[in-house]
């Protein structure tokens, strides 16, 4: 650009201005001035105050927004003609006049510059009914989008809260009520030992009898998972031999002694150690013994699936990780489909089909996961009680695709050019806001760069998210 200055004519080019009469494009060939700046400068910067209304006239931008301090990037374009900055200076004093997002040039770029009051003074001047309008256009969908902006996320949060409830709720039961039978246990084991030491077993025997005891803790930890018709035969077994040495309640203490991998040989040692008069006492002491080893197991086993699920959830909304970061596409999946358990129906397959040789990717983990819940919770919704949900990653070409896919009815043909618009959806009135694949489409592509495609067909439909797996990659 030569000048400082557009003629009438060049601004009639723009298509933002082609419509005014010759008295309005000389107004603003008066009032605004071109401006040059540099590849790789801030033309303006979001919270800034708003000064100026910029249309492009050559080169590339790209436009972000700050979220919780990150820069994320929205769009990037080179079409003439697009135009940002005091783009709300007709509102007035009615809203803070910050600059809403930051622009910068991509490359060295031209821009034609009016000053906020300037363009403020011509819409209002020039377009007095469409003011009107705009003002309320503005203020309405502000509402709304905050208001079904919230619902979606609500929707979304109480959906996965209700899972991870449910699922942390099994464990934690399972580890109450392990604890009190626990206490239980210890109290006869203390019970037990007074009977047998009461001077009726010397002091090797009762020592041996303790050794016996540490080698049935240790056959505890040892135990071989059994068959439950080798489980059987081994309790019908062990329960003979109690009932011929004249222990009662046998049928109450094979079952544990058999979860504990211990046998009717290894009873035989019992034996021999107290004799035949303390044999039930003694049986009975080493039967606390191993029903509380298997007591502590479950409760170790509980509290680990609980610390994994929390794992999981930290993992899922990411609150403790950096923003942008690189990461495992598998451990992000994984976590999401944690959260979706206890949601995911009886009779619903989930297949996992993962690449492990994939690279990890540069993104924002927790946007990802709010793709995958999206995509993850459609998908179910179309399979219903019954179907099979298949997550599988790998390569097309040099990018990274996550596929999620399900086995229900398809997406109907004159459905399928709208399911990425906003507030869109097939669900019933009250069922969803029509903002899931809108707020998907947006973050693989406008702030991943990737790409997000739909292949349906009756019995088969598959969401493919593309992600570059380098900084800067732009899908073909």
């Amino acid at each position: 650009m030569t000048t400082d200055r557009l003629t009438a004519a060049q601004l009639r080019t723009l298509f933002l201005f082609e419509a005014l009469d010759d008295g309005q494009l000389d107004w603003l060939a008066e009032h605004g001035r071109v401006e040059q700046r540099a590849g790789g400068t801030l033309v303006y910067g979001e919270g800034e105050a708003a000064t100026c209304f910029f249309v492009l006239l050559r080169g590339a931008v790209a436009l972000s927004r700050q979220v919780r301090g990150d820069d994320v990037e929205v769009s990037r374009t080179d079409q003439r003609g697009v135009y940002g900055g005091a783009t709300q200076a007709y509102l007035g004093d009615q809203v803070e006049q910050t600059y809403r997002n930051s622009l910068r040039a991509v490359t060295d770029a031209d821009f034609f510059v009016l000053p906020a009051e300037d363009f403020a003074h011509a819409l209002r001047t020039w377009f007095p009914m469409p003011m009107h309008l705009l003002e309320g256009l503005f203020f309405g969908m502000r509402d709304s989008q905050t208001i079904v902006g919230e619902r979606e996320r609500l929707l979304a949060l109480g959906s996965l809260s209700a899972g991870l409830t449910h699922e942390l709720n099994n464990p934690a039961a399972a580890a109450v009520r392990a604890t009190s039978v626990l206490r239980d246990r210890v109290a006869g084991m203390r019970h037990k030992l007074a009977m047998i030491a009461d001077g009726r077993l010397d002091g090797r025997a009762l020592h041996g009898l303790v050794a016996l005891q540490e080698e049935a803790v240790a056959r505890v930890a040892t135990a071989p998972k059994l068959t439950p018709m080798a489980t059987a035969d081994a309790e019908d077994t062990l329960t003979d031999w109690l009932e011929e040495h004249g222990v009662g309640g046998a049928w109450d203490l094979a079952p544990i002694l058999v979860g504990g991998g211990l046998d009717a040989a290894w009873l035989g040692r019992v034996k021999e150690a107290v004799g035949p008069a303390d044999l039930e006492a003694a049986v009975r002491w080493l039967t606390y013994t191993v029903d509380t080893e298997l007591l502590m197991r479950e409760i170790g086993d509980a509290v680990t699936r609980i610390s994994g699920l929390v794992g999981a959830a930290k993992q899922y909304s990411q609150l403790d990780r950096a923003p942008h970061r690189v990461v495992d596409v598998h451990d992000l999946l994984d976590a999401t489909l944690v959260m979706f358990k206890g949601k995911i129906p009886a009779e619903v397959k989930l297949v996992r089909e993962y690449d492990r040789g994939l690279p990890p990717v540069p993104a924002y983990a927790a946007e990802l996961n709010q793709v995958w819940t999206n995509l993850i919770d459609n998908a179910l919704g179309a399979m219903g009680e019954k179907g099979v949900l298949t997550v599988r990653t790998g390569r097309v070409g040099e990018l990274l695709a996550v596929e999620i896919t399900d086995t229900g009815p398809g997406i109907p043909p004159e459905v399928r050019p709208r399911i990425f618009e906003p507030f869109f959806t097939t669900k019933p009135v009250g069922a969803g806001t029509g903002l899931g694949l809108d707020i998907s489409y947006r973050i693989v592509v406008h702030k991943h760069h990737g790409d997000i495609r739909v292949e349906t067909e009756p019995g088969r439909t598959t969401f493919r998210v593309l992600l570059p797996v380098a900084e800067g990659q732009e899908p073909s």
